[in-house]
């Protein structure tokens, strides 16, 4: 495409939806675990959790209410969390604590992250990394 694209004007991923299988788990989740503030509920389908400059959303399937689930054990979507490098180590800790099992536990990675993989109870993998 060329700069006269009007898709050349996106500048910045504003928010990222989740479309859930469990609304109540996931809530659970995004709250008791990773502690994220609903900073906006517009209904029972839909949470919001700021951070920093962009929104994670909980979605309850609307527009997409046809569409088949993806399968357990498929991670539809990857989100990283960026935090402090000593942070990694705390989150890895504190997963194991609440009994969450971790895909890949702390790492130093050849690309300069120190990552940390784990799952949310509709099996998108999260990152917890840091710069090194």
């Amino acid at each position: 495409m060329s700069n006269s694209s009007p898709f050349a004007s996106i500048k910045r991923l504003d928010y990222t939806v989740l479309i859930v299988r469990d609304m109540a788990a996931m809530q659970r989740f995004y709250e008791d675990v990773l502690l994220l503030k609903v900073t906006r509920k517009l209904s029972e389908n839909w949470y919001e959790y700021a951070m920093g400059d962009t929104i994670l959303a909980l979605s309850n399937p609307g527009l997409t209410a046809d569409d088949a689930p993806v399968p357990r054990g498929t991670a539809a979507v990857q989100l990283a969390f960026q935090v402090p490098r000593v942070t990694v180590d705390d989150c890895h800790v504190g997963l194991l604590a609440l009994g969450i099992d971790v895909v890949s536990p702390p790492t130093d990675r050849d690309f300069g992250h120190r990552t940390l993989f784990f799952r949310d109870p509709d099996g998108n993998l999260l990152e917890i990394y840091a710069e090194i």
